[in-house]
């Protein structure tokens, strides 16, 4: 049974939503704190990263940036105006919020460049081998899976998680005094939007999610959804892995050299 879903408690708060809603994000969390929590932050934030796990970092996330407004799109696609609350509710979302993602591309490169890391490395060079998971899993689920599940794994996880680590790093002083003062401002803008304390992104994807599929949906939908949510927080750790690595791998270096 499907019934209606409609928000009365507040947007950032678990409770205002359904119970299969609860348990889903409580069965998912363990998955997330593994992105939340991984070691690369540390690293960056007192600077042992290094160069080439910096580099991995960069351009290894860099499709998923760069794609980001075009996963938003698919879902767009799926939507039909008048169909049904949650189309509406998705419909407004999409065409406002992907006109917001459209400088966050630029904000990535120069950040990457105040890292050390030459834009012409992320816009021409390969990703390292294992970096791509994430950017093949968002392509996949936002233009083959349901509205539901294309939203719940890429604005709702993926930007849920990135919100959480972007303040880890943001919040970090040494990781901050790492650039110089009169450029720091510029390079960390990525970071500052991403990190932002009343994000509410990742909010408005859940109700989205939950207005599409109502107070009782089927056992095997939610357990579709959750899978897609925790898919894409292990793509995100295993991103994040292949950045801690110890040397930089080949296909990215001989790419930039060439």
């Amino acid at each position: 049974m499907n019934t209606h879903f409609e928000r009365t408690g507040p947007l950032t708060e678990l409770t205002s939503y359904p119970q299969w809603a609860q348990d889903m994000v409580a069965d998912c969390e363990s998955t997330k704190r593994s992105v939340v929590t991984h070691p690369l932050w540390g690293k960056m934030s007192d600077g042992t990263l290094g160069r080439f796990g910096t580099a991995n970092f960069m351009v290894g996330i860099w499709p998923v940036i760069e794609r980001f407004p075009a996963y938003m799109a698919k879902s767009l696609l799926k939507t039909r105006f008048g169909r049904s609350p949650g189309d509406n509710l998705a419909r407004r979302w999409l065409v406002r919020n992907i006109r917001v993602e459209q400088n966050h591309a630029e904000y990535w490169l120069n950040w990457a460049e105040g890292a050390g890391v030459p834009r012409e490395e992320l816009l021409e060079g390969v990703s390292p081998h294992g970096t791509e998971v994430l950017a093949n899993w968002c392509e996949d689920v936002s233009g083959r899976d349901t509205l539901a599940a294309s939203i719940a794994a890429t604005n709702y996880a993926v930007e849920g998680a990135t919100g959480e680590w972007s303040q880890l790093l943001f919040e970090s002083k040494s990781y901050a005094e790492s650039f110089p003062l009169k450029t720091r401002v510029g390079t960390l803008r990525w970071l500052q939007l991403h990190a932002a304390y009343d994000d509410t992104h990742p909010w408005e994807a859940l109700e989205i999610v939950c207005t599409i599929m109502g107070m009782e949906p089927a056992a095997d939908e939610v357990a579709h959804i959750g899978e897609c949510i925790k898919r894409s927080y292990a793509s995100m750790r295993i991103l994040a892995d292949r950045c801690v690595e110890p040397h930089r791998l080949p296909e990215v270096l001989n790419s930039a050299a060439a």
